[in-house]
Order: structure tokens, then C-alpha cells, then sequence
């Protein structure tokens, strides 16, 4: 089984750059306090990583 992250949105993205705004809807993201389980690959964690002030990844499984 691949490894995977849970990602929460824990910020909006009103007044923020328009590349910030499509790094959360690349990872599934658009409103407030919405989840997403992701794998984990180097991608999804550059993504995460661009944008630490919007989302927090809340679990690690696998």
C-alpha cells in the first residue's frame, strides 16, 4: 500500500496570490476546513510545502 498524507485547508485563499490559489486547487482544496488524502510523493509535498500558511497535513498513514 502507498503512503499517503491527510491535507486539511486551514486558511482561505482570499487576498493571496493567484499561484497560491491554484497550488490548493491542484491539491483538491477550495474552502475552508476540507480534507484531502493524498499520496505522498516528492510533488504533493513541494505543493504542501509552497503554501504551509493555507494547509496542514494532519495525518501520515502507510
Amino acid at each position: 500500500m502507498a503512503k499517503t498524507i491527510v491535507v486539511k485547508q486551514i486558511a482561505s485563499p482570499a487576498r493571496r496570490p493567484d499561484i497560491q490559489r491554484r497550488t490548493l486547487i491542484g491539491l483538491g482544496l477550495n474552502k475552508m476546513n476540507r480534507t484531502r488524502e493524498l499520496e505522498d510523493t516528492p510533488a504533493v509535498r513541494g505543493m504542501v510545502n509552497k503554501i504551509p500558511h493555507l494547509v496542514k497535513i494532519i495525518e501520515e498513514r502507510g
